[in-house]
């Protein structure tokens, strides 16, 4: 079955964690258990209506402040899809968490208070997918109930939003408008009857309708190695084969491939999965390769195509949004994850702080503190190979580890 990953994305109080609510709710994907948890709840704090926020919010803490303050990853499924949802926190303070929960996603959904429009927090939401690359963003305009369901208020909101869309760099990302009662129920999963002067999907239909391989950014094709499958049987006492997930464009029976970091030459001999054979693996499968000549392939290597290799540096360029509490500054040593691959790296420089606002402002500082976005440079103690984000999310992006906590400290998109 199909998995599509979905960041949500909102100011405080705009209704994320509401929305969730109703649509596991919709879906009926909630257990028995927890929807009588969720009644037993709302009847004590005296509502009239289920309080679908508290299907998500799992501390006691930020429940009881009515906020959330961590990445919650919510997990359900219709005859379709499969579907994981990263609920964010809305405070500005928690920019980096938006980023950790959408750097996987494939979908962006942005909440806009109907009565408060496009404020500053939405221009950050709309930068940092725009960062990761999400091709999808829907654009869900929140409250609709509480401006009496107003199309005006509706195309006021999408035209002042447009307008940031229209100075994004990102031409390729498509975003749909969709007006919505999160608490209500109108247009999350089935359609409203109090808005119908809106002819579009609802938002579960239009989730529905996705389809999962456009929205990956194409690239080249790449197959990290995860692991070296040798049974040593009798029945299989001579296989040998190469376990991983293709990301970027696929593989044949036959390709000419090669192996790094040694550069070794092949061909693929076999593509297979469990006990079933193929002429072909596409994006995003989980395949074995075997091949042709007998080399030496490890866990951590990558198979690229002969005629598509990636770039293999020393010296990286990168943007980073740094995660930790303590500074970062020029000349800090640190170990370089990309992939299954570690490295030690040094911060050569800190070109320049960036405004989170598509406003294109960038600041010169000499450190970084948490939640700051910078563009960097980087030496790293051996070559690593890679692709620009732009190209390839999953071959394009790292994390820095601090050597001393071993803490991740920061999240990177390689230029």
């Amino acid at each position: 079955m199909k998995v599509l990953k979905i960041a949500t994305a909102g100011s405080v109080d705009d209704g994320k964690s509401t929305l969730i609510g109703r649509i596991l709710y919709d879906t009926k994907s909630l257990t028995d258990d927890k929807l009588e948890a969720i009644e037993n709840k709302s009847k004590q704090q005296g509502y009239d209506y289920l309080d679908f926020s508290l299907a998500t919010d799992g501390l006691v803490a930020e429940r009881e402040q009515g906020i959330t303050i961590d990445v919650a990853h919510i997990y359900f499924s219709t005859p379709n899809k499969s579907y994981i949802i990263a609920d964010t926190p809305g405070h500005i303070e928690y920019t980096r968490n938006m980023v950790t929960g959408a750097s996987t996603s494939q979908v962006a959904i942005i909440l806009i208070d109907a009565r408060k429009g496009v404020i500053e927090q939405t221009y950050r939401h709309f930068f940092i997918t725009n960062l990761l690359r999400i091709k999808d963003v829907i654009i869900a305009i929140n409250k609709m109930d509480l401006v009496d369901f107003s199309e005006d208020t509706f195309n006021e909101i999408k035209n002042e939003f447009q307008q940031l869309v229209n100075k994004s760099e990102y031409k390729e990302q498509n975003v749909t408008y969709i007006p919505i009662s999160a608490l209500k129920g109108d247009n999350v999963v089935s359609e409203s009857n109090n808005m119908p002067w809106y002819k579009g999907e609802t938002l579960m239909t239009h989730l529905e309708h996705l389809d999962n391989a456009h929205i990956f950014n194409d690239g080249k094709a790449r197959f990290p190695v995860q692991y070296v499958i040798r049974p040593k049987t009798e029945e299989f006492k001579d296989f040998r084969g190469y376990a991983g997930k293709v990301y970027g464009g696929e593989f044949n029976v036959g390709d000419n491939v090669v192996i790094l970091p040694s550069k070794t030459k092949s061909k693929i001999k076999g593509i297979h999965f469990y006990d079933e054979e193929y002429e072909t693996a596409e994006r995003l499968s989980s395949v074995t390769f075997t091949l042709e000549d007998d080399v030496n392939v490890s866990r951590g290597d990558m198979i690229v195509k002969e005629n598509e290799l990636p770039k293999i540096e020393k010296h990286l360029e990168a943007t980073i949004t740094w995660m930790d509490n303590d500074v970062m500054k020029s000349g800090g040593l640190y170990t370089l994850q990309h992939g299954v691959n570690k490295v030690s790296a040094k911060i050569k420089q800190i070109h320049a702080k960036i405004e989170p606002d598509l406003s294109g402002k960038e600041t010169e500082v000499e450190s970084l503190s948490m939640n700051d976005i910078a563009t960097v440079s980087l030496q790293v103690n051996k070559p690593i190979y890679f692709d620009s984000f732009k190209e390839n999310r999953e071959n394009g992006s790292f994390i820095l580890i601090d050597n001393q906590s071993k803490n991740t400290v920061a999240v990177g998109f390689l230029k």
